[in-house]
């Protein structure tokens, strides 16, 4: 099982997806999950609408440092395939993919080749171009609605898998870490979390 952060690794809230998050990330050996948007021709990592003083992508590439430590990017905005092809490219990462993107703008990803996972939850039970697409990112937004057999199923499916941990929607984590810890050895298997030292010591990693 890998573990990713969640905007970066971040202790306070103004860290959220900032170069001090991903520089601690990074150099725990962590990859991380952030969000990606465009203004004025530019790729920003901006969670919400940008308002043209966020990082940009080509920073946070190069923060990473040529480690080709796993990204999850968050898909904010349609249009994006081609420039963050480049960007990827131009660094000689190779080590992502994308998610959450609009249904429509998911088939210029999965046509173009890049890494595209669909996303499956208690309100989405029927994952856009399933078959098509190179993994799940499983999310719960109230209580975790999958049996440990339905999890054991996703994952032998052959896909990989990305569950968010529990408290990025505010409820306790243990009881899902636990209930995934006997998975954990599944070579398909990630798990998205704001706690990502304690996800370490948790699973042995």
């Amino acid at each position: 099982m890998q573990i990713i952060s969640h905007r970066g690794y971040w202790l306070q809230k103004h860290e959220r997806n900032q170069r001090s998050a991903f520089e601690r990330s990074f150099d725990l050996g962590f990859g991380t999950e952030t969000d990606v948007r465009d203004i004025g021709g530019r790729l920003v990592i901006s969670h919400d609408m940008p308002d043209g003083s966020e990082m940009s992508l080509e920073d946070l590439l190069a923060i990473m440092a040529g480690r080709n430590l796993p990204l999850a990017m968050n898909i904010k905005a349609d249009g994006l395939c081609v420039p963050l092809e480049e960007a990827f490219t131009a660094h000689g990462h190779s080590n992502w993919f994308v998610f959450d993107m609009a249904v429509p703008d998911m088939r210029n990803y999965l046509a173009s080749g890049v890494c595209t996972y669909t996303r499956q939850s208690e309100v989405e039970p029927v994952p856009a171009w399933l078959h098509e697409a190179d993994g799940i990112w499983l999310d719960s937004f109230g209580t975790e609605w999958y049996s440990p057999y339905q999890f054991a199923e996703l994952l032998s499916q052959g896909k990989q898998v990305c569950v968010v941990s529990s408290e990025l929607h505010g409820r306790e984590h243990l009881p899902l870490w636990r209930q995934i810890a006997e998975l954990q050895s599944a070579h398909n298997l990630t798990l998205c979390t704001d706690l990502p030292e304690a996800a370490r010591s948790f699973f042995k990693e």
